[in-house]
C-alpha cells in the first residue's frame, strides 16, 4: 500500500466548488444578510456632526426603528415582499424578513438631537456630535 499526498490545487478547487455550490443553494434564501450586510450604510462627517445614509428599498417607514446610544446607532425592522395570491414564483432574488444592524461611530453622539428622514427607500440619519465630545480651545494665560 502506498501513501500519497493530495494535490493542493485539487483540494483548493474542491473547496471553491463547495463554496460556490453553497452560495447557489436555497438554504440561505430567507436571511436578509445572506449576501452581505443589510442594509448597506454610508457614514459621512459634516462639520462636527455625522450623517448616515441607509439604503432600504421596499421597506415601509412604519416597519423601521432606530435606537441610539453613546457612540452607536441600531437600525432594525422588517422588509416585506408580497406576491399576488395564486401566483407561481419562478425566481426569487428580492429578500424579505427582519434585519438588524448596529453601527459604531467614532464620536459620542447626542441621542436627543438625532433626526431621521425617509424618502424613496433612502433613510438619512443626522447624528449630532455631543457637546461633551467636541474639541475645545483652551486659552493660554
Amino acid at each position: 500500500m502506498s501513501m500519497g499526498f493530495a494535490d493542493p490545487f485539487d483540494t483548493l478547487l474542491d473547496l471553491q466548488r463547495s463554496l460556490e455550490a453553497t452560495l447557489a443553494s436555497d438554504w440561505l434564501q430567507d436571511l436578509t444578510t445572506s449576501r452581505g450586510p443589510f442594509p448597506p450604510i454610508n457614514v459621512f462627517q459634516q462639520g462636527d456632526d455625522l450623517l448616515a445614509i441607509i439604503e432600504l428599498p421596499g421597506v415601509s417607514k412604519s416597519d423601521l426603528q432606530i435606537q441610539a446610544k453613546e457612540n452607536s446607532i441600531r437600525i432594525f425592522g422588517r422588509k416585506a415582499v408580497d406576491y399576488p395570491e395564486e401566483s407561481s414564483l419562478h425566481r426569487r432574488e428580492r429578500v424579505s424578513g427582519e434585519f438588524d444592524r448596529t453601527l459604531s461611530v467614532p464620536v459620542q453622539i447626542d441621542p436627543d438631537g438625532i433626526k431621521a428622514e425617509y424618502r424613496d427607500g433612502i433613510l438619512a440619519v443626522f447624528l449630532p456630535r455631543a457637546e461633551s465630545d467636541k474639541p475645545r480651545t483652551i486659552k493660554i494665560t
